[in-house]
């Protein structure tokens, strides 16, 4: 039987790793923020033990999905510490994006996180842009697709942003679209078709496709 939320918070004091980490991550599906406290005092414990870098994972995840506000400072912190495990800087772009945008909108924290030239930062950072489903500023959409453009066509950099891309303005979204549909990687393709899809459906709705087109 799946873990309460009482039950979660208080497995997150565990001595065993794998006991948190399950806590951790059954906390980032409730995404309820009455565990947001708790997630962040585990986070600042958990931060220094390197052998659990998966269990720092789940919890920088599930204080992005918890929207728990006050969690921004520590994970910006984290972020700027170099490591190793790229997947953690991942689970902290996708993070600090998820909850800076909260009151920021997008196009800050995606800027933050394309400032740190860390591959694995901007990944989450994408990530999160594709999940929330929002427009970014033109501006912004100009400076992700600077990154991506350039990167060979099996960088698995470009899987979100094809996805992200449904919703980005500008003709150079369309061409950055086409360009991963067509390209040799078969998950960036098929995410840039569908994205391309869906930007036909909605100019089609909006009246703003020619017919034939």
């Amino acid at each position: 039987m799946a873990l309460t939320l009482e039950e979660a918070v208080a497995r997150l004091g565990d001595k065993t790793s794998a006991k948190r980490r399950s806590a951790a991550r059954r906390l980032g599906a409730l995404a309820d923020g009455a565990a947001g406290p708790a997630l962040l005092d585990a986070l600042r414990r958990e931060a220094d033990v390197r052998r659990s870098w998966e269990t720092t994972y789940e919890m920088a995840i599930a204080l992005g999905a918890c929207g728990h506000r006050p969690a921004i400072g520590l994970l910006t912190e984290l972020a700027l510490r170099p490591t190793e495990d790229d997947a953690v800087h991942s689970a902290l772009g996708e993070a600090i994006v998820r909850l800076r945008s909260l009151d920021e909108g997008l196009a800050a924290p995606l800027e933050w996180c394309l400032d740190q030239a860390d591959p694995s930062l901007t990944d989450g950072a994408l990530r999160a842009a594709a999940t929330l489903g929002g427009a970014p500023a033109p501006t912004t959409v100009g400076r992700i697709l600077d990154v991506l453009d350039p990167l060979d066509p099996y960088d698995g950099l470009r899987y979100w942003a094809a996805v992200a891309a449904a919703n980005w303005p500008g003709k150079r979204a369309d061409v950055f679209l086409a360009s991963c549909a067509a390209g040799p990687r078969a998950d960036v393709a098929e995410a840039a078709r569908a994205s391309l899809d869906a930007r036909r459906a909605d100019a089609r709705d909006d009246g703003t496709l020619h017919a034939g087109a």
